[in-house]
């Protein structure tokens, strides 16, 4: 196992770069501390704790990650739009790993490759927002951040940033990766445990005629594989599961107390997950997010939203992934239904007239958030299902590879997104709508998108290898 040392900021990872070097550039959505000094004790305390991921992990996953840019792998990275202290159980945990379990298995069939399963936890705690600050009756306060800067009830106490939330938020995160890892490897992650959970949810839904078919299958090479001696057993494979952790790299002293030295390669990683990446919010090219993240070895990710442009697009990725490293950096656009169209074809076709090749991914999430009358944040299904399938039509249509899908959702049966085989209405949002931050599918949601893209998957192969 890799030995990691706190990353001091007098070191240089390359010409004028360290773990520290984002301190001299402009930053977007920083809280405000109101006392400097317990921040600087909070992060010294942060750099002496141990790493919560290793560097050979991330080294795994940037392999990953390589072959999908190469079409040879399907990423699926989903959870929480933003995870909360209060929703820290081993049920939580649990139900959001076994749903991304059961869509990994149903994609690994319909695209014939594997699927590399990236969760949105452990360490998904901070959020952006589109104002500092928030009025309600009169009264304005700072903005909720997420639970490792501040508090989502409306009191001047919850909403003051604090630091301590932060060592708060690394035990939690020690914590879900400590059950993440036992689920992944300890039998947990059983294909024929997920495929009997993938059966169970044909059986219940309104589609399950059309989803049949596709189970049937899965059965079928599951019963093969086990008629070939290819069993839990024999082939350790078949119950244990490689599951990596990511989240937005937003709470940059939180990001530099936890980089680390890598005994065996001298390099930086960021060891609070295995991938981060920047949102579209802190993308500047001169800013804060950039400059961390340019000198971390972590494979990272950028989100590509409709107001990027080529050339803008060219120099960041140019900043950001400088030796083209295959499984380095993922695009990850999120332009909404109505605009992917539009957008993402220049985009991509730029990026492979440079000679890039990143990992593209599909967030249908945030281009799709909508109000319904009475202000609550929802998004369609449908909406959902044309951003990944214009995503996949255009990718196609270029000759570059859709690489896969990020996707905010949850284990819960929760009512916030309308629309799938169950035909949630606004009417329905108030049963269950539990997020803080933005509206997540929920599991039979999450499920349903799997199938579908399954079906889509299933079918673009057949169609190329009949042409």
């Amino acid at each position: 196992m890799d030995t990691m040392t706190p990353a001091l900021s007098g070191a240089r990872l390359n010409t004028g770069w360290s773990p520290a070097s984002w301190r001299d550039c402009p930053i977007r959505q920083v809280p405000v501390y109101p006392d400097a000094a317990r921040l600087a004790a909070m992060e010294a305390r942060l750099t002496r704790f141990p790493p919560l991921v290793f560097a050979g992990e991330a080294r795994r996953l940037k392999a990953a990650l390589a072959k999908a840019a190469a079409g040879q792998a399907f990423v699926l990275q989903g959870g929480d739009c933003a995870e909360s202290f209060g929703d820290f159980t081993a049920n939580v945990i649990r139900d959001t790993f076994r749903v991304l379990l059961q869509m990994a298995v149903v994609l690994t069939f319909g695209g014939s490759v594997p699927v590399v399963k990236l969760g949105r936890m452990a360490g998904q705690f901070a959020k952006p927002r589109s104002s500092d600050s928030e009025t309600i009756d009169g009264v304005t306060l700072p903005s909720y951040r997420g639970d490792i800067v501040n508090g989502p009830d409306f009191s001047a106490e919850a909403r003051m940033p604090d630091p301590a939330r932060m060592e708060f938020g690394y035990f939690q995160s020690a914590g879900t990766l400590n059950l993440l890892r036992a689920f992944a490897s300890g039998g947990y992650a059983d294909l024929h445990e997920v495929h009997r959970w993938n059966l169970d949810f044909v059986e219940k839904s309104p589609l399950a005629a059309r989803y049949k078919d596709l189970s049937a299958r899965i059965d079928e090479t599951l019963a093969f594989m086990g008629a070939c001696g290819l069993t839990s057993i024999s082939a350790p494979q078949i119950r244990e599961t490689d599951f990596f952790t990511s989240h937005e790299s937003l709470l940059l002293p939180y990001e530099q107390a936890l980089t680390r030295v890598d005994s065996t390669s001298g390099d930086y990683y960021a060891c609070s997950a295995h991938f981060l990446w920047i949102g579209d919010r802190t993308r500047q090219l001169d800013g804060a997010h950039v400059e961390f993240m340019r000198g971390i070895k972590n494979p990272i990710g950028l989100k590509i939203g409709p107001t990027m442009e080529a050339d803008d697009m060219l120099r960041l990725i140019e900043v950001l992934d400088p030796e083209n490293e295959p499984g380095r950096l993922s695009l990850i656009s999120r332009m909404g239904a109505d605009k992917v169209g539009d957008r993402l074809p220049g985009l991509i076709r730029a990026v492979k007239q440079a000679g890039r090749t990143p990992v593209w991914l599909c967030d249908p999430m945030h281009g799709n958030t909508i109000s319904t009358a009475a202000k609550i944040k929802t998004r369609r299904f449908d909406s959902i299902v044309a951003e990944l399938r214009s995503f996949f039509d255009i990718h196609e249509a270029e000759g570059t590879i859709a690489g896969g899908a990020h996707v905010e959702m949850t284990g819960r049966d929760v009512t916030e997104c309308v629309g799938g085989a169950r035909g949630l209405s606004e009417a329905d949002l108030g049963e269950r709508y539990e997020t803080f931050c933005d509206p997540r599918l929920n599991a039979e949601q999450s499920l349903e998108l799997a199938f579908l893209l399954a079906e889509e998957l299933k079918s673009r192969r057949a169609v190329r290898s009949h042409s």
